[in-house]
């Protein structure tokens, strides 16, 4: 089976080939002999009801300094693609929505993953409210005197933008901090939506794990270790990726929300865990394949591969001829 794909993505000469996800997506795609293309989000276009990109031929290959190859653009129709994969990083902002919605208008028939539609409604700290039993204690709220009853009933929080990533805008504040106020005005001067705020979790110190779940099996797992005097344990602010192991709790929670990820769609997801806690469900795009695949000996991407061409196959279409 050689498939088209579309990889929608940012800008490829920005990534790092020794952590990058979307890089060993990309190389197993070219290694099943998958043809390549490469677009940024806004590049997009509707228009006489179909869905375009300005797209370029990509190959890619594991040589530091020489890693890809783009060729000239073209104007992609993406209905005549069989598979896309929606891999830029969020801002999860109104351009990112509008993306799922112009892949809304092709989905199944081209299989874009994750799912548009899920991806737009599983923003990753509002999704895990839907399983109570297994987060933090946790508020999201605009009210700053129930943001005050939080810290009085835990006294050690954690302040954060409700659509932030990468640990942007995440703050401990100790129960000594009297910076509560502060924040609360330069967050409401920031953003229009409320602010997540959860009990602070000691156990982070032993790292925050980071799971990955392809239809909604574990496939494995990094601890994520922060830096001495941060409480963020993100690579790219520090974090020290480790070797681990699941733990009976971590397999709950997996299979808790497992076989709801698959039913949604949502095909490869990177799940967040601190302790006995699940803290956030990633579905836009997620991260952690290489790191695991060095720790465990694994080729967690020809597992995902496999999952797409499976939903590919299911949909009984012909690949597109290229």
């Amino acid at each position: 089976m050689s498939l088209v794909v579309a990889i929608q993505m940012d800008p490829i000469s920005r990534i790092d080939l020794n952590t990058d996800s979307t890089f060993v997506l990309a190389l197993e795609a070219q290694r099943r002999h998958h043809i390549l293309f490469h677009y940024l989000p806004r590049q997009l276009s509707f228009r006489h009801g179909q869905v375009h990109a300005r797209a370029c031929p990509l190959v890619v290959r594991r040589e530091p300094g020489n890693y890809y190859t783009l060729g000239e653009p073209v104007d992609l129709h993406l209905a005549a693609v069989d598979v896309i994969l929606m891999r830029q990083d969020p801002l999860f902002d109104m351009a990112y929505i509008t993306a799922t919605h112009f892949l809304e208008h092709i989905h199944p028939r081209t299989l874009v993953v994750n799912d548009p539609v899920q991806v737009r409604n599983a923003p990753e700290k509002l999704f895990v409210t839907h399983f109570p039993d297994l987060i933090p204690p946790t508020l999201v709220t605009s009210n700053r005197e129930e943001i005050h009853d939080f810290r009085r009933e835990h006294m050690d929080i954690i302040l954060k933008p409700l659509f932030g990533s990468g640990g942007a805008g995440v703050f401990h504040i100790t129960p000594a901090d009297e910076n509560l106020n502060a924040l609360l005005e330069m967050f409401t001067h920031l953003y229009r939506e409320p602010v997540i705020v959860q009990k602070y979790l000691s156990a982070v110190r032993m790292g925050d794990k980071r799971i990955v779940l392809i239809e909604g099996e574990p496939g494995g797992a990094v601890n994520r270790v922060p830096p001495l005097g941060e409480v963020r344990s993100n690579m790219h602010v520090g974090g020290r990726a480790m070797r681990t192991t699941l733990s009976r709790r971590d397999r709950e929670i997996c299979e808790t929300i497992g076989p709801i990820l698959k039913a949604r769609g949502l095909v490869f997801v990177g799940i967040d865990v601190i302790g006995p806690y699940l803290t956030e469900i990633n579905v836009t795009s997620p991260t952690g394949l290489q790191e695991i695949n060095r720790f465990d000996g694994t080729r967690l991407e020809s597992r995902i591969w496999d999952a797409i061409e499976s939903r590919r196959t299911a949909l009984s279409l012909p690949s597109v001829t290229v």
